[in-house]
This record gives structure tokens, sequence and C-alpha cells, in this order.
């Protein structure tokens, strides 16, 4: 891994404002993002990516490399639930487990829109369906999470969820609906009608990302403390996973598409984990499980890990 690579992805203002954000907990600051400030933030940002990737997709050819990525990604959120599920069981029990693996399965927005920048700043081409892709890989890990819940929990739990409330309730999540909404009417409007809010969904796109990493810094600052009393698994399995999917993916996509800015899209989706959309979904659907485990794991250590030094890794691995 070039030494050139990771120290620049170290400057990156984004990752530097999440930092800042840690320090800011740990100075005992009295710095904070009002709540409905973040949530605006939260919500601009999946709009946005979602109606770009709308654009993107309708301006894109069809080509079967397109559809063997879509399937290799699609067929990751499904999979890497099951895995991530059974090494946990044991540890943690069924509830935190669905919880998690749901999380390690499905994506992270804010982990693609910074791998999109770190592309951007190297000036590596990517294909606009990828930004689709992210949208369709966020409900199946969802899914199969609840799912895994409902087959292995005690059968007499009074909250055991069923089949069909699962799926309907990860299919119409607010962050999912969302995101497909808008990549639905991306894909509709014209070029010219989506040039008339393009200072809203391109010009500011990336401050506002770096205000909102500096909100996810404090709380994955106040996070922490929590999990520590968990031991080191969480900490071990939240950097081994990543890593071990980001490293697989990047291999194995080569087998499939020759872009580079794909593989590593690809990569970044397939390692990251979610801490907006499968966060809402356990709270609702599976309350007995921790958010003390699944939220700071997949924000206060996966997602700092992969953009500070995953994505260096996964691109080393992409050009051999």
């Amino acid at each position: 891994m070039s030494l050139d690579i990771l120290f620049e992805n170290l400057s990156n203002p984004a990752l530097l404002f999440f930092l800042l954000g840690i320090v800011a907990v740990q100075v005992k600051s009295d710095l904070f993002i009002p709540e409905t400030t973040s949530k605006f933030i939260s919500l601009y940002l999946l709009f946005s990516i979602g109606f770009k990737g709308g654009q993107e997709l309708a301006h894109s050819h069809f080509q079967t490399e397109m559809l063997w990525t879509i399937l290799f990604g699609i067929s990751s959120a499904v999979v890497v639930p099951i895995y991530a599920f059974f090494v946990l069981r044991k540890k943690l029990g069924v509830d935190n487990a669905g919880a998690i693996a749901a999380a390690f399965g499905s994506i992270s927005a804010v982990t693609f829109v910074t791998g999109v920048s770190y592309l951007e700043m190297r000036e590596i081409e990517f294909g606009g369906y990828m930004i689709a892709l992210m949208a369709l890989m966020e409900a199946p890990a969802i899914i199969i999470g609840l799912l895994l819940i409902s087959l292995y929990r005690d059968s007499g739990d009074a909250d055991h969820p069923s089949i069909l409330h699962s799926v309907k309730h990860s299919i119409t999540n607010g962050s999912v609906l969302l995101i497909l909404g808008s990549l639905a009417i991306g894909f509709i409007a014209s070029e010219k009608q989506a040039a008339g809010i393009a200072p809203f969904t391109t010009d500011i796109f990336k401050g506002f990302l770096a205000f909102f990493l500096l909100d996810m810094g404090i709380i994955s600052g106040k996070k922490l403390s929590e999990l520590r009393k968990h031991g080191l698994f969480p900490f071990a399995f939240s950097i081994a996973l990543p890593l071990f999917n980001g490293i697989t993916t990047a291999y194995l996509s080569g087998f499939i598409t020759g872009s580079e800015g794909d593989r590593l899209l690809l990569s970044i989706l397939v390692a990251s984990a979610s801490y907006i959309a499968v966060p809402a979904s356990m709270k609702l659907a599976v309350p007995k499980a921790n958010p003390g485990l699944y939220v700071p794991m997949a924000l206060a250590i996966t997602f700092p890990f992969n953009i500070a030094i995953g994505m260096p890794i996964y691109l080393s691995v992409i050009k051999g």
C-alpha cells in the first residue's frame, strides 16, 4: 500500500471534521449539533445521492458487467449478514447478532459518498449506476437480519417479529424509501430539469458532508464508552469483518469489471456498515437488541477505519 495514498486520505477534510467531533467530546467541549439539524442533513445527503444516482443511471448504457456488478452487490448484502450472524450469535445472543449482522451486511451511504470524493480527488472514473447499487443494497441486509432473528429466537418470545412485518418495515424504512424515491425521480427528470436544482444537489454537497461528519464524530465520541463495556470482541469484529469483506471484494470484482472506480466503490459498499437505516429499523422491530453495541461498532470503529485506512488498502489490492 502506497503511504502517499494513506497520508492523502488522512488529510481529507471530511475525515478531519469527524476527528474534530471526537476530540470535542474528549475535551468535554459544549460543541453539539441540534438533533433537527442533524436529521435534516442526513435526509439531504440521502436525497442528493439518490437523485444524482438516478440521473447517472438514466444516462448509463446497459452493459453485461453492469448487471454482474449489481448482482454481486445485492448478493453480498444477502450473504454477509448470514455468516456475520453465526460468528456473533454465541458471543452476543440472537437479537444483538441479528442487528449487528444487518448493520454490517447493509451499507453506509456516507462512507460511499466519501469514497466518491476520494475517487474524484484522484481523478478515477466510476459508473453512475454504482449509486443505484448503493440504494439497492440497503434493504436486503435488513430483511436477512430480521429473518435470522425470527428463525433463531425462542418462538415463545412475545417480541418475536413476523416475517411479513420484517419485510414491510425494511422496505418502508424512511432512509430506504427516500433514497429509492430520489433515485426514481432523478431517473425520470430531464437533464435540463436536474440542472435547475444542481446548486442544491451538487454545489453544496461536500460542505454538508463535512458538517455531517462533524456531528458523527461527536456521536461516536459519546458512544465509545458504551462499547468498552463489552470487551475487545466488538472492536476486533468491527475491523476484521470489513477488512475481510473489502479485500475479498476488491479481488473478486476484478473478474466482473475492469473499472478501478467501480471496483473500489463496490469494495467500500461491501465493507461498510449502516448506522442510519439499520438502527432505525432495529429500534422498532428488535427492541431487545442493544444499540450501545451495533451503533458504535458501525459508526465509531468501522466508519473511520474504512475512510482512513480501508480505502487505500482496497485500492492497492485493485491496482495489484
